[in-house]
């Protein structure tokens, strides 16, 4: 058998952050299929050796190949990694499963909560798949950087710790860091409320709000993730991570964000529908908005900026309305749960 560095990988989902972990995994000496929906989208990668729609810059390597269908992208692959967003993915499970072999591992570069039951990745995945070993990649990262071999680190964070070992060494290399973690909802959490916070950020930074107001923004906005995650179980020192602080102050600051730049552009007085559009991928939050709003509200826990952003999104709240609601709270203190 292959040593784990360099046993065959599958990746389910070509858009710009599957390709990158397929690049980054093929980059590392795995054999790698990549597959996707869109037949012709896979098509264009197989002449062009990139993806010319989401990740243009980088092309793929040698070790890395797109397949033809899942059945065969799936193959002997010990590891399948799952790259696609949140409304997608119990979909995308259930047509792996009658593909995979009983020795197949899951893992996923999904975020977010799924709507219609507020259930987070790995819950999904145990409702689908039953008891087969599942990881959550998560952390502060974007597709460019990491197709181009910019250092960058993230989480992989699964109750099998064996596996979470063996992943993150497959990911691995000079300019790939991945740290291990058994705290998958805390990872998970964190991975669905930043996009919200980013949204709010963005917002800010539209209407000409200054420094002063992202840094609030984010260290409230943090404050929110760690009262939901320690509600539904999670370890509160996970949310001072990678996968909790470092992943919201990147989506947060960077203009890479789609959530950021989605928000900027409502800020600047743009229509839900031409902010949404100008962006031209799926703006994660936006979804992540209604979900997380609701999980809170059953939990009975104060997410004040989660709430502000989802009346924005999805109840027509006007946005300086939304931030004198914010402004205008009665004052706590700020340590108080």
């Amino acid at each position: 058998m292959p040593s784990p560095r360099t046993e065959p990988m599958t990746v389910i989902g070509a858009g710009s952050w599957g390709t990158a972990l397929a690049i980054q995994l093929a980059r590392e000496g795995h054999p790698t299929h990549l597959w996707g929906r869109d037949a012709a989208q896979l098509d264009e990668m197989r002449r062009a050796r990139r993806n010319l729609r989401y990740l243009p810059e980088a092309p793929f390597p040698d070790a890395l190949q797109v397949a033809d269908d899942l059945r065969t992208a799936l193959g002997e692959s010990r590891d399948a990694l799952i790259a696609v967003p949140s409304h997608a993915f119990r979909a995308t499970l259930e047509n792996a499963l009658p593909l995979l072999r009983p020795h197949t591992r899951i893992a996923w570069a999904t975020k977010g909560f799924e709507i219609a039951t507020g259930l987070l990745p790995h819950q999904v995945a145990a409702e689908v798949l039953g008891a087969r070993p599942g990881a959550v990649l998560s952390g502060p990262t974007f597709a460019r950087e990491v197709g181009a071999g910019l250092p960058t680190a993230m989480t992989v964070a699964s109750r099998d710790e064996g596996f979470a070992r063996e992943l993150a060494s497959s990911l691995s290399g000079p300019g790939f860091r991945a740290y291990t973690q058994t705290d998958i909802m805390g990872v998970e959490v964190g991975g669905a409320v930043k996009n919200v916070i980013a949204i709010g950020s963005g917002i800010a930074d539209g209407m000409g709000f200054g420094a002063n107001t992202r840094v609030a923004l984010i260290t409230r906005g943090l404050a929110e993730m760690m009262r939901l995650g320690v509600m539904l179980g999670a370890a509160r020192e996970t949310f001072m991570g990678l996968a909790g602080l470092g992943d919201l102050v990147l989506t947060c600051t960077d203009d890479q964000s789609r959530n950021r730049r989605f928000g900027m552009a409502l800020g600047a007085g743009l229509s839900l529908r031409d902010a949404e559009s100008g962006i031209g991928q799926v703006v994660e939050g936006l979804t992540a908005a209604r979900a997380v709003y609701e999980v809170a509200e059953r939990s009975k826990v104060d997410m004040p900026i989660c709430r502000e952003i989802y009346l924005i999104m999805h109840e027509g709240k006007p946005v300086r309305d939304a931030v004198q609601a914010l402004m205008g709270r009665e004052v706590r203190s700020e340590t108080e749960p």
